[in-house]
């Protein structure tokens, strides 16, 4: 009875001066988390979920909504909501407004409706240069393209006809619990539109393989992942419709030198012992060339200096850079001679070293260790 029921107000959660959004949002959030296909089984989900549907059923119409404000439940008897009917209003279309394809009803194609064709993706691989300061390539997609015979239609008269089994609506409606669901045509895939006099060049499909050659930008400061979307560039869409779109994603070789992190670059560089001790002017790799570089006399291995402004080009950051980062590692020397002993071990002596570590057993090192 209508007296039994909850007010409508309560059941969406929203105050009774909502506005037709706040009425839409509250819908939503409700129906997101009550509808049958989420809860499959819970009766008490699909209670609420008709409940929140007839709210908002009768609150989204100004003049089912004044006549409830005035009358109450009474003043809508025989408007729709009762016994899980919807008079006049269908709930998929309250459905399609709100939630587009989620409950599968999609966007309601019209008569002569045409669909459009599917993105494409293409991978593309590149050198860590051409990702750093960008690159224009061409590529080769293997794609099919709209019949030019038929205009992409599928049919010698480059006319179709309505779809017997949707009857040109492109969708198939069932009864589904409480409330009707619609799915896409299978006969005409959802077009409302059947060809009966196919085109003999692309046998009614509307499209011929092919080869497309493409010429893609690649903006500097890309890095793997990096998508580049060239719009109209994907299949073309179906009996005439409008094509995809292509998607080139980027992947980055890696470099024999250097590695990225975000816009900073690092690499590393061996120097000798002797120009780690006494400081040297040493030439390093960048992505510009060459540049001289200033290690300062005691560096040790591992010491990391800054190239300001050396690094990957921010991604449309106007001409911006990272920095590059330098890890210098010292070379022990390999193959002295007798000289090149003889000096190290003078050099050794005047620094108080040990130069023959191997005098005393490990023991003896050990004993001493604990010794103390």
């Amino acid at each position: 009875m209508a007296g039994q029921k909850r007010d409508y107000y309560e059941v969406l959660g929203v105050e009774r001066n909502a506005d037709a959004d706040g009425l839409k949002k509250a819908f939503r959030k409700l129906a997101m988390q009550h509808h049958p296909d989420r809860n499959p089984g819970d009766a008490a989900a699909e209670e609420k979920f008709k409940e929140a549907s007839e709210a908002y059923e009768m609150l989204s119409d100004p003049d089912r909504r004044a006549r409830y404000d005035r009358f109450g439940h009474q003043g809508v008897e025989g408007f729709g909501g009762q016994g899980g009917g919807f008079n006049n209003v269908n709930i998929n279309d309250i459905f399609g407004e709100i939630f587009g394809d989620i409950f599968g009803g999609g966007g309601r194609r019209g008569r002569g409706g045409r669909n459009r064709g599917a993105d494409l993706r293409y991978n593309l691989e590149i050198t860590f240069e051409e990702a750093a300061f960008g690159s224009e390539v061409t590529v080769k997609i293997p794609r099919p393209k709209r019949c030019e015979e038929c205009d992409g239609t599928g049919s010698k008269s480059k006319q179709a006809r309505p779809c017997p089994t949707c009857g040109g609506a492109g969708e198939v409606r069932f009864t589904q619990g409480f409330f009707a669901v619609a799915r896409p045509c299978t006969q005409c895939s959802g077009s409302g539109r059947v060809v009966v006099d196919p085109c003999k060049s692309c046998r009614g499909v509307g499209k011929t393989d092919s080869v497309t050659e493409l010429s893609v930008k690649i903006p500097g400061g890309v890095d793997t992942g990096t998508r580049v979307r060239l719009a109209g560039e994907g299949e073309p869409g179906e009996q005439g419709g409008p094509p995809g779109d292509l998607y080139v994603v980027v992947h980055v070789k890696e470099h024999s030198i250097f590695h990225r992190e975000e816009n900073e670059v690092f690499c590393e560089v061996p120097i000798s012992f002797v120009q780690a001790a006494l400081g040297a002017q040493i030439e390093v790799p960048t992505l510009d060339g060459m540049v001289k570089m200033k290690v300062p006399e005691a560096t040790q291995s591992g010491k990391i200096f800054r190239l300001k402004g050396k690094g990957i080009p921010h991604l449309n950051g106007g001409g911006a850079r990272g920095d590059q980062h330098v890890r210098v590692m010292v070379e022990t020397p390999q193959n002295l001679s007798a000289k090149q002993r003889e000096l190290l071990e003078k050099f050794a002596e005047a620094s108080g070293e040990d130069v023959n570590p191997q005098a005393r057993s490990f023991f003896d090192k050990v004993k001493q260790l604990f010794d103390k």
